[in-house]
């Protein structure tokens, strides 16, 4: 992890959706808008900037993360996911399906960071129950939805994951 200095600004070096990619930032520019303006991943978006909303969750080293709590340079070497790499191969994935399946979004401005919230719980959690999903989206605030059709897009993805070969 070696940072080059130029002109008080630090390069971070990461690896985006399974690419290396990297920018120049100041030492204390949140990966929210390093992911954003440096590197051009515009599906993070930024709520509250307090770690609240979960608008801006992404995914280091494979574990749920509020990139508005976290700085671009925590992140030097690491591996971010965002939503933008949750599609595979320019088709939504199965999460994503469900999500337009059950209409599980309305403005949309919440949907990216839950999304990535869902596919962490989802990994760790394969057969989840409709509480543990709420208590899991209880971290995320939304204001179009009662979360009702995204406990159950969540709900569905889980049963298509048990019902695959090797789940």
């Amino acid at each position: 992890m070696r940072r080059v200095e130029r002109d008080a600004r630090i390069r971070v070096t990461l690896i985006l959706n399974g690419a290396a990619r990297s920018g120049w930032c100041d030492s204390r520019t949140l990966l929210s808008d390093f992911l954003r303006q440096a590197l051009g991943a515009t599906g993070t978006h930024v709520g509250c900037e307090h770690g609240v909303c979960g608008a801006c969750t992404v995914r280091v080293d494979g574990a749920a993360a509020r990139a508005c709590l976290m700085l671009a340079i925590q992140a030097d070497g690491r591996r971010v996911d965002t939503v933008e790499g949750l599609a595979q191969a320019e088709s939504m994935n199965e999460l994503q399906r469900a999500f337009k399946r059950h209409h599980a979004l309305q403005c949309g401005y919440c949907t990216p960071g839950i999304l990535m919230s869902c596919s962490d719980f989802l990994e760790r959690v394969r057969a989840p129950t409709e509480q543990q999903v709420r208590e899991m989206l209880s971290g995320h605030l939304c204001r179009c939805t009662g979360y009702s059709n995204i406990v159950r897009a969540v709900l569905d993805t889980a049963a298509c994951y048990q019902g695959s070969p090797g789940a």
